[in-house]
């Protein structure tokens, strides 16, 4: 009987993420029970979100909370709308920026999706392998089935960076029971 030749599987990067010890004791400051590991982590996706939506308006408009607006540019930041996503852990309340015109149109979460899944994959496929920013947009294209330009890929990069940065830094508040 003749044997079919398969394809190889393309070799995936598993190299370990390296977070330094500093940072893992302000998230983990000793023992953690399975809600108390899940509420950090919820409230870390979602201020990544929120600062990823915030760095998708900031595209939208042409620029950042707190700097002059481009000349010409009519549009404004009109605060934030109250939105419930049910993801695979459950529902997370979300604020979603707005703008006085009515124009924005989120795409990592849209303005009328209600579900989000897989959440969690995707963000540690970008970081945990380092990809580009070309690498990024295939992705998000490939996962959320919605063209983004390399441009606002690299202000949510930032963005989220900041936040990462920001929670790495914060006091751990203990828990009581």
């Amino acid at each position: 009987m003749p044997t079919r030749k398969t394809k190889k599987a393309a070799a995936v990067d598993v190299t370990p993420v390296s977070i330094k010890p500093e940072v893992l004791e302000q998230l983990i400051p000793g023992p953690m029970s399975a809600g108390d590991f899940e509420s950090m982590f919820r409230g870390l996706k979602k201020a990544l979100l929120e600062r990823a939506l915030g760095a998708e308006l900031s595209h939208h408009l042409g620029y950042k909370p707190g700097e002059e607006k481009p000349e010409g540019q009519g549009n404004l930041r009109n605060g934030t709308s109250g939105k419930t996503l049910i993801t695979d852990e459950g529902p997370l309340p979300l604020e979603i920026p707005r703008d006085r015109a009515g124009t924005f149109e989120p795409q990592i979460v849209g303005k009328h999706d209600r579900r989000f899944t897989g959440f969690d994959d995707k963000i540690v496929a970008m970081y945990s392998r380092g990809m580009t920013v070309r690498e990024i947009q295939a992705h998000l294209t490939e996962m959320y089935a919605v063209e983004v330009s390399p441009q606002l890929i690299s202000e949510v990069t930032e963005a989220v960076m900041a936040e990462i940065a920001e929670w790495q830094s914060r006091r751990w508040i203990e828990c009581t029971r």
